[in-house]
């Protein structure tokens, strides 16, 4: 009995709950249009890159650390593809440098916090104004828009006979990977030992550094991808794509049960951590609210998830983590 009261406690029971209360709400204020086949698309185009994101940027909270340039990375991999394309480089070059330059951009930030000890917060804090800073260089104020209409396709049409965005697909196909990675493998394993005791970690035979730094080179690789996806979808290379972008990832992260200290969290729950957040953000758009507003909500889903980790971390554990 016990274990079934633990269970009904568990955050992703919760906010599964919760998305289930956004959709009767949303269907029954709008009168059938938040749960249309076309908003359903719209939904998944603008939750999009805050999911591929927060896939990596989960596993380096878990490991205890945290990535603040994600967005800054995903402007930077804007800028460069628009800079690319103007110098004449084709699409199918330019994609796949990108990612490689959002890979060492990651390992830069993996670098300084394994080589040198330095706190993540500060390191990517840092590394948030460098990226965005280079971006700026590249591109300054510009915007590139000629890209042809066979890759920007993928942006703004959804799969053929399915509501489902081409990015939402990418999205599926990463959460299994990272899901097997984290919750399923030796490394994942390891990912959590060292989120909950670095020490101990490191005194059981784990490779602490070099764990990390795979994780912020696969952050940084994958903000590089959501580079790619928000420049195809809005058909726009610019150098302040994505600004802000890190607290709505953030935000869908914690809100999704996953501790800011580390050692604790699930995929599954960041999933509907971003489901929801983008549920509530979509809401708000079909009642015309301002961008401000979006801002403000964005906050307090920041702060619901950092309470809700409160919370956590004083029950029992239990059954509550199987990592």
């Amino acid at each position: 009995m016990a274990d079934r009261l633990r269970g009904l406690l568990r955050w992703e029971t919760a906010l599964v709950l919760l998305l289930a209360a956004v959709a009767i709400a949303g269907s029954a204020r709008t009168g059938g249009t938040f749960l249309s086949g076309q908003n359903l698309f719209y939904l998944g185009l603008d939750i999009g890159e805050i999911a591929l994101i927060a896939l990596p940027l989960t596993c380096v909270i878990v490991a205890g650390e945290i990535d603040l340039s994600v967005a800054s990375v995903l402007g930077l991999s804007s800028a460069l593809i628009g800079t690319l394309w103007n110098a004449g480089w084709p699409l199918e070059a330019i994609l796949p440098f990108v990612l490689v330059v959002g890979a060492l951009c990651g390992a830069v930030n993996g670098l300084l916090v394994t080589s040198l000890g330095l706190p993540s917060l500060a390191v990517t804090i840092g590394t948030l104004a460098l990226y965005r800073g280079l971006a700026l260089v590249l591109l300054g104020d510009t915007a590139v828009a000629d890209f042809p209409a066979s890759y920007t396709k993928f942006g703004i049409e959804p799969v053929p006979g399915t509501w489902l965005p081409y990015p939402i697909l990418a999205c599926a196909v990463l959460a299994v990977i990272f899901g097997v990675l984290l919750h399923a493998s030796s490394f994942g394993r390891a990912t959590f030992a060292i989120g909950a005791n670095t020490e101990a970690a490191r005194f059981s035979g784990i490779r602490v550094k070099r764990t990390k730094l795979v994780l912020f080179v696969l952050t940084g690789a994958v903000a590089a991808l959501a580079g790619i996806v928000y420049t195809l979808r809005f058909s726009s290379a610019r150098a302040d794509n994505g600004n802000g972008l890190e607290l709505a990832v953030v935000a869908a992260v914690l809100l999704g049960g996953v501790s800011i200290f580390g050692g604790r969290g699930t995929l599954g729950g960041v999933l509907a951590g971003v489901l929801l957040l983008g549920g509530l953000r979509n809401l708000l758009i079909l009642d015309d609210v301002s961008t401000e507003t979006l801002t403000v909500v964005t906050g307090l889903l920041l702060l619901a998830g950092v309470l809700a980790n409160r919370f956590l971390s004083s029950v029992p554990a239990g059954r509550r983590q199987p990592p």
